[in-house]
């Protein structure tokens, strides 16, 4: 083995461990594959530039190709859970929405939920609210 196919093997290595130590993100995959093309011009005994620019060439090719589907099957999607259903719903208050004296619920769907007013006002039974977000089981509203 020749001195350059000695040196891309090195690095083909470098950038595998590198990726092994980092398997949540795709870091240097892209350069172990074109350190690889590098090693197989060395071996066959092509010029130093050759080497270069097929390390250069294979590592941006697979990066450009391979990425972004890599990417999308790497990443953890967020699937909306039936919670999320009930954001800007109108619900109906069942209890007086007093934050001071904690007290407060809405009926919406069926399903009866501890509410606080988003801005801190009293809001009577009856009323008709809008749900702008969920804190644990409490649904935080505003009058409509």
């Amino acid at each position: 083995m020749n001195t350059a196919a000695l040196v891309w093997f090195i690095l083909m290595v470098v950038f595998l461990v590198a990726e092994a130590a980092c398997p949540i993100h795709l870091i240097s995959i892209w350069f172990a594959v074109g350190a690889m093309g590098g090693l197989l011009v060395a071996v066959l005994s092509g010029p130093v530039w050759l080497q270069i620019v097929v390390f250069l060439a294979l590592s941006a090719l697979t990066l450009i190709l391979v990425r972004p589907a890599a990417a999308k099957l790497l990443t953890p999607g967020i699937s909306p859970t039936n919670a999320d259903r009930v954001l800007s719903q109108i619900a109906l208050v069942t209890e007086e929405i007093n934050n001071i004296a904690e007290t407060g619920q809405v009926k919406l769907f069926g399903q009866v939920w501890t509410a606080r007013s988003e801005n801190g006002e009293v809001i009577p039974a009856q009323s008709r609210v809008r749900i702008l977000r969920i804190e644990g089981v409490k649904v935080f509203v505003k009058p409509v």
